[in-house]
């Protein structure tokens, strides 16, 4: 009976001690794993890079203006009328440039047929035209943009890479506001999203210079 009592007690011990050790044996696994897994969250994008979200896509300060606007969902219409018009090298070139975005459902807002004529290659010049008015040369921040306006007594006046004038003021709701040449206003959405090579701030609606359009 002492013999029995005894292994069991041994048994007990035994079974115990080898418990533990796989406990250990876990947790030092466990360990190295955790351990040898990279923090990617914070080593991929330098801690100098800005970084927003627009249209559902994360746009860096270190990538030009051609390469944050095509990830935005936002902004496919824009991408493919940049790509028709083959302005992606002016866009990507070191500028700096500020660009008014303009995104899908400003350009849902054109009259029916509008945008389809546009992207035809027989209407290169006029996409052309359309789209650089969008654009200014220099990098304007919104803070830049609220000082000529009061410089201006209410009103500023640049000059877009078409030659054409876009006025700039502040509406009734304190919003920043582009007018193009047919009077037609876009609200600035979204302000001063950092590029390598200038600013992109998002408007509401397509600003049209006076043409043929």
């Amino acid at each position: 009976m002492k013999k029995l009592l005894l292994i069991l007690l041994l048994s007990t011990c035994v079974y115990s001690v080898q418990a533990q050790i796989n406990t250990n044996v876990e947790s030092t696994t466990t360990t190295k794993s955790v351990a040898r897994t990279p923090d990617t969250t914070t080593a991929t994008i330098p801690k100098h890079v800005k970084t927003r979200i627009i249209g559902g896509a994360q746009m860096r300060s270190d990538k030009d203006i051609v390469d944050n606007i095509k990830k935005s969902k936002d902004h496919t219409t824009l991408t493919n009328a940049i790509l028709a018009g083959n302005l992606s090298e002016t866009l990507k070139s070191r500028g700096p440039l500020t660009i008014f975005a303009p995104t899908n459902d400003a350009f849902n807002q054109l009259a029916p047929g509008t945008l389809d004529t546009l992207l035809k290659t027989t209407h290169g010049i006029d996409l052309t035209r359309l789209l650089t008015y969008h654009v200014i040369s220099g990098k304007y921040t919104s803070k830049d943009i609220a000082k000529q306006i009061v410089q201006g007594k209410g009103s500023a006046t640049f000059i877009t890479l078409t030659g054409a004038k876009l006025i700039a003021k502040i509406n009734g709701d304190r919003n920043i506001v582009l007018v193009d040449e047919n009077g037609k206003e876009a609200v600035i959405s979204q302000f001063d999203i950092e590029q390598s090579n200038g600013i992109i701030d998002v408007v509401t609606a397509v600003l049209v210079p006076k043409s043929k359009l």
